[in-house]
């Protein structure tokens, strides 16, 4: 029986034309997308919390130990630790 994993990929930003949307040396989860591959591009959860491709030279693609990537995909998310505040 084969199991399939979803293999997680990060990239930290090193360059941004909109630093509201990709702050440099932030990191980046970036979702599986072939076909923007295909076109050197990648599908980035940005910082509003929407997926969108970005030029893939504005990422360095780092492969980190498994227990990085483990607890990099536990920490929220900029947007989702906003949404969390509490309302005033």
């Amino acid at each position: 029986m084969t199991t399939s994993k979803t293999t997680h990929q990060f990239a930290i930003c090193v360059q941004s034309d909109d630093p509201d949307l990709l702050t440099p040396r932030m990191i980046y989860e970036i979702l599986p997308d072939t076909s923007a591959a295909k076109s050197n591009h990648v599908r980035v959860v940005d910082n509003e919390g929407e997926d969108y491709l970005y030029p893939a030279d504005f990422f360095l693609f780092v492969d980190f130990p498994l227990t990085v990537k483990r607890t990099l995909q536990k920490v929220p998310s900029r947007s989702t630790a906003i949404s969390r505040l509490p309302q005033v």
